[in-house]
């Protein structure tokens, strides 16, 4: 079979040899191939396998071999999910790889915030020593209230760390969850955004990217917070309304921001959205790699490793997100 991987700069050395071995053809694709690039690639493609790369209705409709799309990692929301079902393609995803892994991310980042230790290392950089003055004064994690949004795996491990682990306050934003089951979680439930905003020392952001979410937390959201608040981002960048960010930041609505997610990626200093952003003693800027850990990437690769022997052999593929665009597809299983 031909077989196409994007993102080559995210090494899958386990995923690239054994298919290899196998005696398939695989091409594999730098981030931010144009469009017309990875059509001509994926034309007479059996198997696709992608991270970031958007793959396009033209993409689909123009790959007449395509068999399956391997989204290795968890967000789907660069696949044209319709195109793809509509031509028979099965579409999978890796959904528990790195859940304990993201909400460790989140919450390192919400400890530094809480410490204020970008702005602490900075002063160390710069002159060595810091004195407990007030603009250096922290805040505890244990008594404080922590607001998420989202309470799927990762958000689900997110409560429990910041309420069993730090006996933080932990309320959950989650429409459609049942009490019982965002109890179970460690959350109170919280049906109104605004008022659980209000409340939050806190905010992270743990729901997927689609149309009802994206720009969720906007320009009244920010205005609904705590001055003194930190939003954590760790999801996906368009979830949140990022001009309305600058904006909240500038003004003081909120306190501060630790962002691993972003509408543009990669982000740059120069000529990108969110380059304001850079240099700020208040915001933490990371590169999209809070599942980035040994551990993580090796059940990333076993279970894409997985997938794709299941498409390249014809059998069923295990489906294990529960996320509804992928439900209802030919040829798979679900993981219960």
């Amino acid at each position: 079979m031909k077989i196409v991987r994007t993102d080559r700069e995210l090494r899958m050395p386990l995923v690239d040899a054994r298919l290899r071995e196998l005696g398939h053809e695989l091409v594999l694709l730098p981030d931010g191939i144009p469009e017309a690039e990875l059509a001509a690639h994926t034309r007479d493609a059996d198997l696709l396998l992608m991270c970031y790369a958007p793959i396009t209705r033209h993409v689909i409709e123009t790959a007449t071999r395509l068999r399956g799309i391997v989204k290795y990692g968890v967000g789907i929301d660069a696949i044209d999910i319709p195109a793809a079902t509509k031509r028979g393609i099965t579409v999978v995803n890796i959904p528990e790889y790195a859940e304990e892994t993201v909400a460790e991310g989140a919450f390192a980042l919400m400890i530094a915030l809480a410490r204020k230790l970008p702005a602490l290392a900075a002063q160390m950089s710069d002159h060595g020593w810091a004195w407990p003055e007030p603009k250096w004064l922290g805040r505890d994690i244990a008594g404080s209230t922590v607001g998420i949004v989202g309470l799927g795996r990762i958000g689900r491990s997110m409560a429990r760390m910041a309420g069993a682990g730090f006996r933080a306050n932990v309320l959950a934003y989650n429409p459609g969850m049942s009490e019982a089951t965002i109890r179970a979680a460690g959350a109170t439930p919280c049906p109104d955004l605004h008022d659980m905003l209000g409340r939050s020392d806190f905010v992270s952001i743990h729901c997927v990217l689609n149309d009802a979410t994206r720009h969720l937390i906007g320009a009244p959201e920010l205005r609904a917070m705590k001055p003194t608040a930190c939003l954590i981002n760790v999801s996906r960048g368009a979830i949140v309304d990022e001009a309305a960010l600058i904006r909240a930041l500038d003004a003081g609505w909120i306190a501060a921001a630790g962002l691993d997610v972003f509408s543009a990626e990669p982000l740059a200093r120069r000529n990108h959205p969110l380059a304001a952003l850079f240099n700020r003693p208040n915001v933490i800027l990371s590169p999209h790699l809070t599942f980035y850990t040994e551990q993580a990437m090796a059940r990333l690769e076993q279970d894409t490793l997985d997938r794709c022997l299941e498409l390249i052999e014809g059998r069923d593929v295990l489906i294990k997100s529960t996320d509804p665009r992928l439900q209802g597809q030919a040829r798979v299983i679900y993981s219960r």
